[in-house]
């Protein structure tokens, strides 16, 4: 939320459609690994993760929405467990599915779902787990 009220990511996250806190494990599609954050996933990629949110409904206007979608910046979609975007798999109500941006540098992440409480097999699995191995892996690289 803070991201997008810092202007750092466009758009505004606004309360859930429900009008409800969201605490569930939810299915996101991997739209695109041309990021720091989504290098380790395959393009298309359906993963599980938790959602726990009441301000989770992301919003933009028409023209960052076809901005987001030219300059391939939507990084997750809620999707059902097929990987398929419907109005069920979506627990807040967010545009277009969306769960997650990038920025126009495509250096910041942001999301409502939480991937760090799905890195372990403890747990209850590692699908969260090659986001941050992703952006360790570009650390090495530039340390």
């Amino acid at each position: 939320q803070i991201l997008c009220e810092a202007g750092l990511l466009p758009g505004a996250l606004m309360r859930n459609a429900s009008l409800r806190f969201v605490c569930t494990e939810v299915h996101l599609r991997v739209e695109t690994t041309d990021s720091v954050f989504t290098r380790n996933y395959a393009e298309g990629q359906t993963i599980r993760c938790p959602v726990a949110h009441g301000d989770g409904n992301y919003r933009c206007d028409n023209d960052t929405l076809a901005v987001l979608r030219n300059d391939d910046r939507i990084a997750f979609r809620y999707v059902d467990a097929s990987g398929e975007a419907t109005a069920a798999a979506n627990p807040n109500g967010s545009v277009e599915n969306i769960a997650g941006i990038l920025s126009a540098g495509r250096n910041v992440l942001g999301m409502m779902p939480h991937p760090e409480n799905l890195i372990e097999a403890i747990q209850g699995g590692t699908d969260g787990r090659a986001l941050f191995e992703s952006v360790m892996g570009e650390l090495a690289v530039a340390g």
